[in-house]
C-alpha cells in the first residue's frame, strides 16, 4: 500500500518536473532570461522591468482556473482594474524576500483599481502555498497551478513569465503593459506598477 502511494508520488512529481522544464522556466533564476524573439516592440530598463508602448500592447490569455483554497478563479473578473500577476513557490526564495512587499503594495494600491493576483506553480501540495500566504500576510488570491498550465497560456514573444518569480502587469484594457523576471522590493513594485495606474 505505501508502495503504490510512494510510486504515485515519485510519478506525479516526474510529470510536474517534465512540464515545468518543458516551460524553460528559471526557477529561482536572476531575471536574465531573454524574451521572445524578433520584434517584440518592449524595451527592458535598467531595474529589469520590460514595458510595452501603450499601441503595441497584446492582450493577456485568459487565464482560469481554482484559487489555493479551491475555488473558482477567473482573470476576467478584474477586467478594468490594472492586474498585478505574480508568479511564485512556496519553496522559493526569491519568492519569499518579495512576498511581503507584494501584500503591502496590494493593500496601498487597491483603492486605486489595482488588483494583485498570484500564480502559484510547482507546489505539489496547497497546504505549503497556503501557510505560506499566511506566513507574509497575502490576502489577495492565488490561482493553484501546479505544473505550470496557466504560464504556457502566455503568447511567445511576449511579456510572458519565464522565470520563477516573475511579474506581469496586465492594463486596464486587458493587455499585458510590463514584466519582471526577479523578485521585487516595494518601491521596485511601486515604479513598475505606478505608470500604468496612472494611464486613462
Amino acid at each position: 500500500m505505501s508502495f503504490g502511494r510512494a510510486s504515485r508520488r515519485r510519478f506525479t512529481l516526474l510529470a510536474a518536473t517534465a512540464v515545468a522544464g518543458a516551460l524553460t522556466l528559471t526557477a529561482c533564476g536572476d531575471g536574465n532570461k531573454a524574451g521572445g524573439g524578433g520584434n517584440t516592440n518592449f524595451v527592458t530598463g535598467s531595474g529589469g522591468i520590460s514595458t510595452v508602448a501603450k499601441s503595441d500592447r497584446v492582450a493577456a490569455p485568459k487565464l482560469d482556473g481554482n484559487s489555493l483554497e479551491g475555488k473558482p478563479l477567473d482573470l476576467a473578473d478584474y477586467r478594468g482594474k490594472v492586474v498585478v500577476l505574480n508568479v511564485w513557490g512556496s519553496w522559493c526564495g526569491p519568492c519569499r524576500l518579495e512576498a511581503k512587499y507584494f501584500a503591502k503594495v496590494s493593500e496601498a494600491t487597491k483603492d486605486q483599481g489595482v488588483q494583485f493576483v498570484g500564480i502559484n506553480t510547482r507546489d505539489p501540495e496547497r497546504d505549503k502555498a497556503i501557510n505560506f500566504e499566511k506566513d507574509y500576510g497575502v490576502k489577495y488570491p492565488s490561482f493553484y497551478d501546479p505544473i505550470g498550465k496557466l504560464i504556457l497560456r502566455f503568447p511567445k514573444g511576449t511579456l510572458n513569465p519565464q522565470a520563477i518569480p516573475s511579474t506581469v502587469v496586465i492594463d486596464r484594457d486587458g493587455k499585458i503593459a510590463a514584466r519582471t523576471l526577479q523578485a521585487l522590493n516595494g518601491d521596485e513594485l511601486r515604479e513598475m506598477i505606478d505608470p500604468i495606474i496612472a494611464e486613462k
